[in-house]
């Protein structure tokens, strides 16, 4: 055995044992976090009477998220450090959790509510949703309800919690129980170009997502129709179709639990119905009205009153993504009551908010709009001189205006604007309301990426659609017709833009996030940008006296959600925010976002630990 042979297993070795090492800990940590889940010192204390509004119908809201994991890195879950954020708002504000049996009185006899009632949700019935969230729960007394799937109760998914673990949450005084419906699944798809798919999972649903847009339906919401939108089965079919749904959940729910979960959220409604057609809408509310006393019917808005039938009560569905200003904003719009936004420390006091709100995270000022409008902080003082450079990460979602405004008068009505919006990277004089562009280029140009055209996109759509279904089919014959399909339209050469095709416009969605860098000189006429370390931009500016500096966070109606009600509240994260003096090279900026001393060491170290934390759990 020669010596490279020896050193190079010695190494292997070493790093199986490491690797168990962390796999050890791993189980041990899942272990602890179930114990401590299912075993509860504290008992859930209910609001007491006197909390209640005797006067007023103060009404609820209701909050449901996705789903909760450690880090929050993914486009469904959020992190458990957010939820927290979150929920440490509201109970900030006086929220209190209610129940569904309070909500049941509060329709039925007249109850009253306390002034600032929560009715808090999570679905999906993920098993890391109830790992991470339960602890919260305890320390706020907040009680939650986990919506389910009860197909899942048969499979072996280590994702979805168990009913034996559902009675154990019960038990712990800190959840109670409801349902998504028998399971998710979709019909009547249709990719963004309106080729036909039909009905997908899930699974093929994730994998499919780029290429889709929002010509789809959950599979109790219509009939199942062909690639002309015709029904292919008669009523008498759809109604077995869905009673099916219906008396399996009722059945399993029955056997595993004991019981059927009182409430439901029928998914994909938003109808103002309970279906997309009239015999569609009148047998789910049939089912709906004989198996649960409640039903969540809406998404979008949070805000419950008695004008509201318990059958069509509405909910919102905080994303991953949001500041806790964002929440704030949307409640505070939804319930039309003053609150107070999160500020985060006192470096907020260098800034004045215009319009919004703002918080300091970190080394990131986060900048909320206004729902549709904007936001806005002007720096205190100002610069002195005209004449700076300015350094910022943007980490906003893209389908919004993030911007540096400079040369700016008192009330920033008079500015130069220099930052991005829509894929797009911008340079604005600002005037009183009215804007001219000085420059304006697709990121994915200035990123050096050759612009494709609508046929070359279409033609990737078919090609991911394909590989799907032939990876996820239900047969070999069928996986064998799907890859012959894929190898014809592979063969395919669709048009180029040389060759005379349409220019591919992508529309942005609400939830894709930015990550960009810029670096802003202005010297005089002449204002250099450079993106991401390369110059992207040298523009001839108007001459002007004004010294303020602002930031602008703007929201955008033409972005693109899949899911049922976008979003109309935007934030700008300004990262790392750094201002000079033009030309200057050290020595102390203007102003600076980063942290120093000791804060900033505690900032990096944790930053670090996430990092290395999250590759461990994504890979092992």
């Amino acid at each position: 055995m020669i010596l490279g042979d020896e050193s190079f297993t010695k190494h292997k070795n070493r790093v199986k044992r490491i690797r168990t090492f962390f796999e050890i800990l791993a189980v041990i940590a899942a272990l602890v976090s179930l114990y401590l889940l299912f075993f509860h010192v504290k008992t859930y204390r209910p609001f007491k009477d006197s909390d209640v509004s005797h006067t007023t119908d103060t009404g609820f809201i209701a909050l449901s998220y996705f789903g909760v994991d450690r880090i929050g890195d993914t486009s469904t879950l959020i992190g458990k450090k957010q939820l927290r954020e979150h929920l440490e708002a509201l109970k900030d504000e006086g929220y209190v959790t209610i129940t569904h049996d309070d909500i049941l009185k509060y329709y039925k006899e007249g109850k009253p509510l306390p002034p600032k009632s929560l009715y808090l949700m999570f679905e999906d019935g993920r098993r890391d949703t109830a790992l991470f969230a339960d602890e919260i729960l305890e320390d706020l007394n907040f009680k939650g309800v986990m919506m389910t799937y009860p197909e899942k109760f048969n499979h072996e998914d280590t994702k979805f919690l168990r009913p034996i673990e559902l009675k154990d949450m019960e038990d712990s005084s800190y959840w109670e129980m409801g349902t998504n419906g028998y399971r998710l699944e979709y019909i009547n798809v249709f990719d963004r170009y309106h080729h036909f798919i039909g009905e997908i999972d899930p699974l093929k649903y994730a994998m499919m997502q780029k290429s889709l847009g929002r010509d789809y339906n959950h599979y109790l919401m219509d009939f199942i129709r062909d690639k002309d939108r015709i029904p292919v089965e008669t009523v008498d079919h759809m109604k077995r179709r869905i009673a099916y749904d219906y008396r399996e959940l009722r059945d399993i729910y029955s056997d595993k639990l004991g019981y059927v979960p009182p409430v439901y959220v029928l998914m994909h409604s938003n109808t103002g119905h309970f279906g997309n057609a009239p015999s569609v809408s009148a047998e789910n509310e049939k089912w709906i009205r004989s198996l649960f006393e409640m039903n969540f019917n809406r998404e979008g808005y949070c805000f419950n009153q008695r004008n509201s039938s318990l059958y069509d009560l509405t909910r919102m569905q905080p994303q991953p993504y949001w500041p806790v200003n964002h929440l704030l904003m949307r409640i505070k719009y939804d319930t039309n009551r003053d609150l107070r936004f999160k500020t985060g420390d006192d470096r907020i006091r260098s800034w004045d908010i215009l319009k919004g709100a703002a918080q300091f995270k970190g080394e990131s000022l986060i900048v909320t709009s206004i729902p549709e409008k904007a936001g806005i902080v002007k720096l205190q003082g100002n610069t002195g001189r005209p004449d700076v450079d300015v350094h910022v990460r943007l980490e906003g979602n893209s389908f919004g205006d993030q911007k540096v405004l400079l040369r700016g008068n008192k009330d920033l009505t008079r500015c130069l604007a220099v930052g991005i919006s829509q894929g797009k990277l911008e340079v604005e004089e600002v005037e009183e309301g009215s804007k001219k562009k000085l420059f304006s280029e697709k990121l994915s140009v200035l990123d050096g990426q050759p612009p494709i055209s609508v046929e070359e996109d279409e033609h990737n759509v078919r090609v991911n659609e394909l590989e799907t279904l032939a990876r996820y089919a239900d047969s070999t014959a069928m996986a064998n017709e799907y890859m012959s399909r894929l190898a014809r339209v592979k063969q395919e050469k669709p048009k180029t833009i040389e060759e005379g095709g349409k220019p591919y416009e992508p529309v942005e969605s609400f939830h894709a996030r930015l990550d960009r860098t810029l670096d802003i000189s202005l010297d005089g006429s002449s204002l250099t940008v450079l993106l991401d370390g390369k110059e992207a931009a040298r523009v001839d500016v108007g001459h002007s006296e004004d010294t303020d500096i602002g930031l602008f966070a703007g929201w955008d109606s033409r972005a693109f959600s899949q899911r049922n009600l976008a979003d109309d509240v935007y934030d700008g994260v300004f990262e790392k925010l750094v201002i000079t003096r033009h030309g200057q090279t050290g020595g102390t900026p203007l102003y600076t976002t980063e942290l120093k001393g000791f804060e900033k060491w505690k900032f990096v170290i944790n930053q670090k630990w996430e990092s290395v934390l999250g590759w461990f759990l994504r890979y092992f």
